[in-house]
């Protein structure tokens, strides 16, 4: 019990125990990257038999009816012990597949595993692998920083002082900004500002309607 407790969070019984099919599988996986290993299926004879007798009961009208169901019990009765006695070759099967880490005490793949030291590289992550995750990182910082600069100079460049309609007024068309409407090509009205006070002024308009100050 002790030996199948050790993996009884980190596999998954794919075994059946009645029909053709029936027999022993199990998939265990690494708790770190959850990579799988799959045992080689064993068939479980006496839930096979029983299926192929149901099957030719059905194919018979029930004349084997009997049979199968004496089959069926006979598998029923020896499910569970077989299945204990797959499951325990499984876990040392599998054993030579997976590490036990002695700091978190997770199963891991190879792959996953510090051999040296005798942890999971969740635990005590490689050093090269850390250096080039740090140095991407910084990469991207530095990267972001440089592109946020310079969506503040390109800022500083854009107009900010004329208004714009947004909206379309003839067919109501979003026009983020434009002169003309892509949708009925209708002239959008740009305001633009007195030279003076800088009120908002719609185009063409000769004088200021607050300062009275002419616009050129």
């Amino acid at each position: 019990m002790s030996t199948e407790m050790q993996f009884s969070s980190n596999y998954a019984d794919l075994s059946n125990s009645s029909g053709v099919d029936a027999g022993f599988q199990f998939e265990f996986y690494c708790q770190r990257c959850n990579d799988r290993w799959r045992t080689r299926f064993e068939p479980y004879r006496s839930g096979q038999a029983s299926g192929w007798v149901q099957k030719g009961a059905s194919l018979f009208g029930g004349l084997l009816g009997s049979a199968s169901s004496v089959l069926n019990g006979v598998a029923e009765a020896g499910w569970h012990s077989a299945r204990d006695e797959a499951f325990t070759k499984a876990v040392a099967d599998g054993k030579a597949h997976f590490n036990r880490c002695g700091d978190c005490h997770r199963y891991v793949c190879g792959p996953c595993f510090d051999g040296a030291n005798g942890l999971c590289f969740h635990c005590a992550p490689n050093v090269n692998v850390a250096i080039t995750q740090a140095r991407a990182q910084g990469e991207v910082y530095a990267a972001r920083e440089a592109a946020t600069e310079e969506g503040r100079a390109r800022g500083a460049q854009r107009p900010v002082t004329q208004a714009m309609q947004l909206v379309c007024p003839q067919c109501r068309t979003e026009t983020h900004g434009a002169k003309f409407c892509p949708e009925c090509g209708h002239k959008m009205a740009q305001q633009v500002a007195c030279g003076a006070c800088q009120t908002r002024l719609e185009p063409g308009t000769r004088f200021c309607t607050e300062c009275g100050q002419r616009q050129t």
